[in-house]
């Protein structure tokens, strides 16, 4: 008798702002020629918007550091990559039992697992994307509170609390912590706040603090009047129960079968808006509640793997408990699949 293959159990993670980057350009052409409707979709309606299409910004010669990261583009470009990379999961291999994403990727959670059929995917994306079509609100820097071998240093834990505290003591200084990000906290903050934290925070690896070009303060107080707007231009019909179980920013879990769909709009539109996002305690979730074989990561990029991995090891899950760990682990039997990467791409396809 035949044996019967048994599915691996995956979850999935889903990408946020700036992972379509320069060396990105052309995914959806390269490695997408098929998905013709899911483009022509998401076009026809930014046409109606007057904005430029994603067909137009894959496949330009040259990366435009301006254009390709502005919010109403990266926003509708990296949902389209990600989308197009999801669909070509395949699923004779594997079972996808979460899903799960970063900061704008709740969004592109929402629609991957259904909870947003796809013209109201498009038209959530777009919108949250163009909210600061004006100007950006603020801005976000990144910084590392692990040490070399991706463990979590509790002195760069105490001495970034230590001066957020102080800068919001400053005149016209207001500064948050917007995502944690495995071993790197976010900040988000007015430009005042986040200049005066930067001095503040001692230069590490000649990079960091590193500020986010064309990033808005998400995920904070700043953001109250954009969570507004949109709940105003957004209705709550545009959601329906998720066919796959979404892990949020707070690792609240939202279930196919018994999913408070106005709950899971107030969330996307209020507090996810103007509260930190916990990529960190999502992935914590995630692998706790559903025990995967696999996480795989949607593309464009593969940034969110470092972070994933960090997350991981804070756990020490599968016995990992630093970076050297994790390397010897993907080499042997990758546990992380980031299909923005050739090797891995292959193992999901």
């Amino acid at each position: 008798m035949s044996q019967v293959k048994s599915k691996k159990r995956a979850v999935v993670i889903c990408p946020g702002r700036g992972t379509y980057n320069k060396e990105e350009l052309g995914y959806l052409q390269r490695l997408h020629p098929d998905k013709i409707e899911l483009v022509s979709q998401i076009d026809a309606y930014r046409e109606k918007q007057g904005q430029i299409s994603i067909h137009e910004l894959d496949t330009m010669e040259k990366y435009n550091m301006r254009k390709h990261t502005a919010g109403e583009n990266a926003s509708a470009l990296i949902y389209a990559c990600a989308m197009a990379d999801f669909q070509s999961i395949n699923r004779e291999e594997y079972d996808i039992v979460a899903v799960t994403g970063n900061s704008m990727g709740w969004y592109i959670a929402l629609a991957v697992a259904g909870a947003l059929d796809s013209q109201a995917a498009i038209e959530l994306i777009n919108t949250m994307g163009s909210m600061m079509t004006d100007g950006v609100i603020g801005g976000q820097m990144l910084y590392p509170i692990i040490d070399e071998n991706w463990n979590l240093d509790q002195q760069a834990i105490d001495l970034t609390a230590h001066a957020l505290l102080e800068v919001n003591k400053l005149d016209g200084c207001e500064v948050y912590i917007s995502i944690k990000l495995g071993g790197y906290l976010v900040f988000g903050g007015n430009k005042t706040g986040l200049k005066a934290l930067e001095q503040q925070l001692p230069i590490v690896q000649d990079r960091y603090p590193m500020n986010l070009f064309n990033h808005a303060a998400f995920h904070t107080p700043l953001l109250t009047d954009v969570s507004l707007k949109a709940q105003k231009l957004l209705a709550p019909d545009l959601f329906n129960s998720p066919k796959i179980p979404l892990v949020d920013g707070l690792g609240q879990i939202w279930q196919p079968y018994s999913c408070d769909v106005k709950g899971l709009y107030d969330y996307t539109l209020g507090k996810q808006v103007v509260a930190p996002y916990n990529f960190t305690k999502a992935i914590e979730v995630a692998i706790k509640e559903y025990a995967p074989d696999k996480l795989i990561i949607l593309g464009p990029g593969a940034t969110l793997g470092g972070a994933v991995a960090q997350s991981l090891i804070q756990q020490s899950w599968l016995d990992m408990h630093n970076k050297s760990d994790f390397i010897a682990l993907q080499k042997h039997d990758p546990f992380i699949l980031a299909m923005g990467l050739a090797e891995q791409r292959k193992l999901v396809l």
